[in-house]
């Protein structure tokens, strides 16, 4: 298999190394596999053109994986001769979700039969280095020709790059006439004469300032949320279906347009903790996420309280979490709680009954543990026997114990089919005895997501595998989904980041548990 695909690889043109390294990715290796093998279908390729497959393996995002036929082909036929021209292509599928392509559409966007001329990149040149040529004669071959080029390609989008690249050098000769020693000889720092300068290019001043932004007349640093911004990582409200793994259904560009009407185009994010717990320090860097990157998009954000686990959840907690986020000078746009959707969420869970993704389980919580759990027995069970058991549970016909709902599902981790509900006898804060089931993290955090069409779902790099039941909880109900991105933990020497080790110290006596209110200095 690999001594195969080794030389399909080599075939278009790379060599024995790239194509060695390329297998090392797995992703892009299926990818280039899978263009290589429908490029063969087309017979001889464009002279320079197969290069082309290896560009476009590296830069399709699994959800349109099934337009490669069509891209494929352009390539064949010479339509999309340049990895501009690519991406172009790329950027138009991924913004049509499913399968909404418009071959006109599609061809105008990737600039398909354009011939830029030579007398056209010639006169957009020549306004180019006419724009900069004060610049150009004070620091002559110093000068950045790259802002020449990026300001030619900017009106000429579809101009070939080496054409424009050769233009530019020809012209700036021109204007400038053959290099001097003086062009040839480094610049000397002041100060610094005849001396080699060893002073670092970036020092720590330059970097601190490489991410502060300029306020009047001090120099303030970007809070975390507008670094996220200005950084451009996330998708924008309603592209959801452009970002890596989401995966596309029939409805989702009419799911995606209700969400928009909804959020008015907004950025949602929610800080969704648990309310068992003192929160520490990596909870204000979940805090400063949220709140800062709804705040610096013009966004919004909820504190949503996860209060799915009544018998650890007390009154402190809820109020310490509102007096950190508010201490840390956020206000959230709404309180919710996950206890807020209970009935929504057990309606939902009916469904995926009927559906054949859900079904009633007798296993032991001790036989579930672990990522080699034996396969349920009670998996292809009917549907109506699952439907009255968890009718049963609801109304406490069974014990603690006996039963769980698990839905149908393999996480990435390789763990089967996570339980959905449990049974507790615990009475709810909000709730009182109305439920005797409730829903765990996995079942209930992307549906509360999706109920308040949250637009950028953020959370640590632990949640990551549960990235695919996310989407698959959403999609198999056919309800909006947002998209999931993670982040790093925070992890500091010589303190405890922990809800679960600060409760451990706090019943040991160790440390006292308490709330510690600190005025702030605004």
């Amino acid at each position: 298999m690999e001594s195969e695909c080794l030389q399909l690889f080599q075939e278009i043109g790379l060599s024995e190394q790239k194509a060695k390294e390329t297998l090392k990715n797995a992703s892009v290796s299926k990818n280039l596999k899978e263009v290589i093998l429908e490029s063969k279908k087309h017979g001889q390729f464009p002279s320079g053109s197969l290069m082309l497959l290896y560009h476009l393996a590296t830069r399709i995002k699994s959800q349109i994986l099934h337009h490669i036929p069509v891209i494929v082909e352009y390539i064949a036929s010479g339509g999309l001769n340049t990895n501009e021209r690519i991406d172009a292509a790329l950027d138009y599928l991924l913004s049509k979700p499913g399968d909404l392509v418009i071959k006109k559409e599609l061809e105008d966007a990737c600039g398909i039969g354009v011939v830029v001329s030579a007398e056209q990149i010639e006169e957009e040149v020549t306004k180019a280095v006419t724009k900069y040529k004060e610049d150009l004669m004070e620091k002559r071959y110093r000068f950045n020709i790259g802002l020449i080029m990026q300001e030619t390609r900017s009106k000429l989008r579809w101009a070939d790059g080496k054409a424009v690249k050769s233009e530019v050098e020809l012209q700036v000769l021109d204007l400038l006439g053959p290099k001097t020693d003086a062009d040839l000889f480094p610049n000397s720092k002041p100060g610094k004469k005849g001396k080699t300068d060893k002073t670092p290019k970036k020092n720590e001043e330059m970097e601190r300032k490489e991410d502060a932004v300029d306020v009047g007349n001090s120099t303030a640093y970007l809070p975390i949320g507008e670094l996220i911004k200005s950084k451009g990582i996330f998708h924008k409200p309603g592209e959801n279906f452009k970002t890596e793994g989401y995966v596309v259904t029939p409805n989702t560009a009419k799911l995606m347009q209700e969400h928009l009407a909804a959020t008015g185009g907004k950025v949602v994010t929610r800080f969704p903790p648990e309310p068992n717990g003192i929160l520490h320090i990596g909870h204000a860097k979940a805090i400063n996420i949220n709140f800062g990157y709804a705040a610096a998009t013009g966004g919004i954000c909820y504190l949503r309280y996860d209060d799915t686990n009544p018998e650890k959840e007390e009154e402190r907690f809820y109020t310490g979490i509102m007096d950190m986020v508010q201490w840390l000078g956020f206000k959230p746009d709404a309180v919710t709680h996950s206890s807020d959707y209970f009935e929504q969420l057990y309606e939902w869970a009916v469904l995926l009954i009927r559906k054949k993704h859900a079904y009633v389980c007798h296993q032991k919580q001790e036989e579930l543990r672990g990522f080699e759990a034996p396969a349920s027995p009670w998996r292809d069970r009917p549907v109506h026997e699952s439907l009255q058991l968890f009718e049963d549970m609801k109304n406490g016909k069974l014990d603690e114990g006996e039963a769980t709902l698990r839905l149908k599902i393999t996480l990435e981790e390789g763990k089967q089919d996570p339980v959905a509900y449990r049974i507790k006898f615990v009475p709810h804060h909000r709730t009182g005895n109305k439920w005797c089931i409730y829903p765990t993290y996995d079942y209930t955090h992307c549906l509360c997501d999706s109920i308040e069409n949250i637009s950028h779902s953020l959370c640590t790099k632990e949640f990551q595998s549960r990235r695919s039941s996310y989407y698959w909880l959403c999609n198999a109900l056919d309800i909006y989904c947002p998209v999931q991105w993670e982040y790093g933990r925070l992890n500091m020497n010589y303190t405890v980041v922990s809800k679960r080790k600060i409760a451990e110290l706090i019943n040991k006596k160790i440390v006292k548990g308490m709330m510690l209110c600190i005025k702030s200095p605004n």
